[in-house]
């Protein structure tokens, strides 16, 4: 007995100290907190803070000519409910996004499919396709503005030599968004393919060997496997072409600055222009505020019916 008594007392005082690890541990998530905490100070000052005063500021008519501020409630909302030109532009930011969404992520994911088998040259279409992304896109809507032009671009001279009609694509009300979705489409394509390749490169390739195996064709492997199993690629994909459609801006303000007749000035253009050209802060802002929500309210609703397709 005395034995087993001291064997337990030996043992409890060379047996390690259940104090110690959790110092330790605690010490380590003082020193993330650390790490953590310029970021998270960076965050506070220059993203929170100023939504927090952009919020106080939507409720407040706010000139900036004269610096003038006064508190009028939710009368900055109340009239952009009713501002035509407003609701004017959350129809082409809409028109945009619905014309840009299928057809941007049906390309990326083709060129994704393209570029995914290894031959020599799959380096350098990877490099093209992705070029316009990493071109500036004031440069890249002022070479489209060029390419558009009716009296010497590259698009009316080859409808000269197709002998079909001329047209200016950025003066005709008509076909002005068109142009704007164009080059919407040729700059973001490259982004969400490299997206898409590297959902691509994650599906195990047993798959489509059990499915050859199977009999099972091209087409029915791209339903049965690919689609399938990219369904958070393509949800991720989705949303933030959404996003990036619904907040269209810099390609409207080089390309056409809003015209012809207002046909192109998007939603984010319009706060812009209140905001900036005509003074009206506090107006601009609670038109921020609208697009802000419209645009969370969207990808909430996208997140969750990928969500329900997945399960």
């Amino acid at each position: 007995m005395t034995s087993v008594t001291a064997a337990a007392e030996s043992a409890s005082k060379t047996a390690p100290s259940s104090k110690k690890p959790r110092r330790f541990l605690r010490g380590e998530e003082i020193t993330a907190w650390w790490f953590v905490l310029p970021s998270f100070a960076l965050l506070l000052i220059f993203v929170f803070y100023p939504m927090l005063q952009a919020f106080v500021i939507s409720f407040q008519n706010y000139n900036l000519v004269g610096s003038t501020r006064s508190f009028i409630g939710l009368d900055n909302y109340k009239s952009l409910m009713t501002d035509r030109d407003f609701l004017a532009s959350l129809r082409h930011s809409f028109h945009f996004a619905i014309v840009v969404i299928p057809i941007q992520t049906a390309i990326s994911l083709g060129l994704a499919l393209l570029i995914q088998k290894k031959f020599k040259l799959t380096g350098l279409f990877r490099t093209l396709y992705f070029i316009p992304v990493v071109i500036s896109t004031a440069v890249a809507a002022t070479v489209f503005k060029l390419i558009y032009n009716k009296e010497f671009g590259i698009l009316n001279n080859v409808l000269k030599t197709l002998h079909l009609p001329t047209t200016n694509f950025l003066s005709n009300p008509d076909t002005a968004m068109n142009g704007v979705i164009m080059l919407g489409i040729w700059k973001g394509v490259g982004f969400f393919m490299i997206i898409f390749l590297a959902g691509l490169n994650n599906i195990p390739q047993d798959l489509y060997e059990a499915a050859r195996v199977d009999g099972a064709t091209k087409v029915q492997q791209f339903f049965r496997i690919t689609l399938p199993l990219l369904n958070r690629t393509t949800a991720f994909v989705v949303i933030m072409t959404t996003i990036d459609a619904i907040k269209l801006s810099g390609l409207v303000f080089v390309l056409t600055s809003g015209g012809p007749n207002g046909a192109t000035e998007t939603a984010v253009y319009y706060i812009y222009k209140m905001a900036f050209q005509q003074m009206q802060m506090g107006y601009g802002t609670a038109a921020a505020f609208i697009l802000f929500a419209i645009v969370l309210a969207i990808s909430l609703v996208q997140m969750r019916l990928f969500r329900n397709a997945e399960h």
